[in-house]
């Protein structure tokens, strides 16, 4: 593998680096260490989520099963070791809200983000550091504030409330539907402190991304590297800048939500409770005037934009390693780049979509319906340009690039199953059944997963100048890609069978008890699944610590982040500022005396951007 060699980097720097372990690795500012601080907080958060996963498959699986190990772990929550419906309910609102907050959300904006778009552009930080690291110190208090929701019924007495006998947190989903959010622990176990913790957790959360969007907009406007232009930037820059742009719009809605719901819950006010309806048989009469359906239009109206903000970095970064292995330019890359925002845009008007089965007037069903289907043109733009990027190219079918072609196939996989809801006569039978679970499993959930594991297997030596194991991380996405798919494929067939989601078992229902082997094999499979992710726990740790010493470029590709040694300086640059002369995905050029041309390449034929 050709390397770059700068003799300068190491002798030159703009400021001194931090000494204290304290200011170097706790409370730094160095937007490198605040990258890798969001992606430690989101692999923690990962193996929780699947750890609840697993006690749900058990309880999908095999209904009523008592499991010894759930009467220690959850006493007040599994007395018997059987999982309750208020249980499982609990589970699902905390596995939905961790992954869909703090891992979809926090690895590829906050994580990889943080780490590489100064890099990419030729800066030495972010435009805010100090801000940057209030984002990650805010996000990390969310996630406490979340977690300690899940003991809501140990905490409820030492803030003067009743504490739940039989649930850890709140039940209401990660949507949290009002007026069952908003009534407390009358609409439910855990309804009362479990979900002021929620929303106190989710307003944190929205705070801190509000921090990060103004930091990603501010350092890709304003501090590229000289000759470096818009047109000039990789595909990755493009998607982190649009993601924070979405954040920037939709997160104060959601905040401005969230403050809504705690003073319903805190202050006696009725922002989302009717009144005059019954709840667990009894009358709700010290409410009025409120409106249920107000929630789900804040919500959403975040809600679908949040889709985009967890896939849009993972097309961004798709598109990079596509490039990089196929060796071959970025087919349409200004077509690209039109079709992020227009996904970015376009997601702002279909947020109805989601509230189909709401009573909503039918002429605004058409409306939105309309929209969905329009935002399909540039997903398949996107899709159509990977598949022009491949064709032809002399592909290297590395772990990155494997993961990076499962990206493209669970991508169209869920966006096919997603025209279907998005016509209303189909999404009124399908809304609440299953096939609405494997459709943003497929779409929103692993695919996003995918891009992760794309871009910690292709950074992993910039970030820690190691290289991981290749033949372990194929083994992992090979048992991974088949699983994923082995798992929510059939959630498509369980839901067009009328399987409802949100149930904690299907074995009361007799029209069920058929598709009841299925849900058992979709047990059996996330198990393995689920277990197959501990090869990529092995690899990173033992990479770490053991791997292969990384060079300067291994991968033979052309961004600013490969001009530097593995790991970065400090300052990135060690001072000395970069100059662009071409575009990002110079691959296989004519005349060239290799088949690349990184940007900062003066000599060789012209620039294929931006010239």
């Amino acid at each position: 593998m050709a390397d770059v060699v700068h003799p300068v980097h190491g002798e030159v720097h703009r400021h001194p680096a931090p000494t204290g372990f304290i200011r170097k690795y706790v409370f730094s500012t160095d937007h490198k260490v605040i990258g890798i601080q969001y992606w430690c907080l989101a692999l923690f958060a990962v193996f929780v989520g699947m750890g609840l996963s697993v006690l749900m498959r058990l309880q999908l699986g095999w209904p009523g099963q008592e499991w010894g190990f759930l009467k220690t772990l959850f006493p007040n929550a599994a007395e018997n070791g059987t999982v309750s419906g208020e249980f499982y309910l609990s589970m699902l609102t905390m596995h939905g809200t961790i992954m869909v907050f703090f891992v979809l959300t926090t690895a590829p904006q906050g994580g990889f983000g943080n780490y590489f778009l100064p890099i990419q552009i030729g800066a030495d930080d972010m435009a805010f550091p100090v801000l940057n690291m209030m984002s990650f110190w805010i996000t990390f208090l969310a996630l406490v504030v979340l977690i300690s929701a899940f003991f809501a019924d140990s905490l409820a007495p030492m803030f003067g409330t009743t504490a739940a006998s039989n649930v850890i947190g709140p039940i209401g989903g990660w949507t949290g539907y009002a007026p069952l959010s908003a009534l407390g622990e009358k609409a439910g176990p855990g309804q009362g402190l479990g979900v002021i913790l929620w929303v106190t957790s989710i307003a944190l959360f929205c705070i801190a991304s509000l921090l990060g969007a103004l930091n990603f907009i501010t350092t890709m406007l304003n501090m590229r590297a000289k000759g470096m232009s818009l047109m000039r930037l990789p595909l990755t820059c493009w998607a982190w800048f649009t993601t924070a742009v979405l954040a920037l719009l939709s997160f104060p809605v959601l905040l401005a939500a969230g403050i809504l719901l705690l003073l319903d819950h805190l202050a006696g006010t009725s922002f989302f409770i009717p009144g005059g309806e019954y709840v667990n048989g009894k009358l709700v009469t010290d409410h009025a005037g409120g409106s249920p359906i107000l929630w789900q239009h804040l919500f959403w109206f975040f809600g679908h934009p949040e889709v985009y903000i967890a896939i849009l970095p993972g097309m961004g970064l798709t598109s990079h390693i596509l490039a990089t292995f196929a060796r071959k330019p970025v087919f349409g890359y200004r077509v690209m780049v039109y079709a992020l925002f227009s996904i970015g845009l376009l997601g702002f008007f279909v947020w109805g979509h989601h509230m189909f089965i709401s009573g909503m007037s039918p002429y605004s069903a058409i409306a939105f319906s309309l929209i969905t289907l329009t935002i399909g043109v540039p997903s398949a733009i996107k899709t159509f340009n990977w598949l022009g990027t491949l064709w032809g190219g002399q592909i290297r079918f590395t772990t990155p690039m494997l993961f990076a072609i499962g990206f493209v196939s669970l991508f169209v996989s869920g966006g096919i199953t997603g025209l279907f809801l998005g016509q209303t006569s189909l999404d009124i039978p399908l809304h609440d059944t299953y096939f609405v679970v494997g459709h943003f499993h497929l779409i929103m959930g692993v695919a996003a997963i995918f891009g992760m594991f794309a871009g910690t297997y292709f950074w992993f030596p910039k970030m820690f100048g190691k290289m991981m194991n290749e033949g372990l991380g194929k083994l992992h996405f090979f048992i991974t890609f088949i699983g994923v798919n082995a798992i929510f494929i059939p959630f498509h067939v369980m839901g067009m069978a009328g399987a409802p989601r949100r149930y904690a078992g299907h074995d009361k229902l007799q029209y069920l008890h058929s598709i009841m082997p299925l849900s058992r094999f979709i047990s059996w499979v996330a198990f393995i699944t689920i277990a197959g992710q501990l090869i990529f726990l092995v690899n990173l740790v033992w990479s770490w610590a053991k791997g292969r010493k990384a060079s300067e470029n291994p991968w033979e590709a052309t961004s600013l982040e490969w001009t530097i040694p593995s790991p970065p300086p400090h300052d990135n640059f060690a001072g000395i500022e970069p100059e662009v002369h071409r575009g990002p995905y110079e691959y296989s050029v004519p005349g060239a005396s290799k088949d690349y041309l990184m940007q900062t390449d003066a000599e060789g034929p012209a620039g294929a951007h931006g010239d």
